[in-house]
């Protein structure tokens, strides 16, 4: 039996991008805090469909598991387990030639640990750096200086001052890097839905 709120999973196409919304605190509310582009946008993971015989997957790069290739229904659930909601962003016509390929990148990629660090580093990755990466060769994201700059309070915001301190680190201020906020903001994509 079907449900009338079911996934509108046949109007997916592969390579489309699922953008989750961001919670208001921890993790999440810290990446959200200094990097959100647009009030009625603001995300803190993605994911990219792959669509094949086998199934929808999304392949991703995730805390629980790394870099890896998640079925869309377990995908979906563990989102709405954790009360976010998933918007999909398609390339635009004139870019959709880079699928194919930013698809076989992205399984290549795979298996691959999650970068708890967020700074560049070839060897793990954290979500939107994964999604850059799987599209660079066709140049459909770029990398932007990262800020952790709190918007109000034009200081490091405090959750990633003790987040570095904690690893020794200093914060990655103007190092290359990138985020959901900013690819969703891309040019380069449309809006197309929410998946319930």
């Amino acid at each position: 039996m079907t449900s009338c709120r079911s996934t509108p999973v046949s109007g997916l196409e592969n390579g489309d991008l699922l953008f989750v919304t961001a919670k208001e605190t921890g993790l999440s509310g810290a990446i959200n805090n200094v990097t959100r582009k647009q009030e009625n946008a603001s995300f803190d993971h993605i994911g990219m469909l792959e669509k094949n015989r086998a199934g929808n997957f999304v392949l991703h790069a995730a805390p629980k598991r790394g870099s890896q290739k998640q079925s869309l229904k377990d995908f979906l659930k563990d989102r709405k387990n954790d009360g976010q909601r998933v918007m999909v962003y398609r390339l635009k016509p004139q870019y959709k030639k880079a699928v194919p390929a930013a698809v076989r990148k992205a399984n290549s990629m795979l298996g691959k640990p999650y970068n708890f660090n967020y700074i560049l580093d070839e060897n793990s990755y954290y979500c939107s750096d994964f999604v850059e990466r799987a599209f660079r060769d066709n140049r459909i994201f770029k990398l932007e200086p990262m800020t952790f700059i709190d918007p109000k309070t034009g200081k490091t915001n405090a959750f990633w001052e003790e987040f570095y301190q904690k690893k020794n680190l200093k914060v990655p201020e103007g190092e290359p890097g990138c985020n959901p906020n900013g690819l969703a903001a891309s040019d380069k994509l449309d809006r197309i839905m929410e998946l319930k």
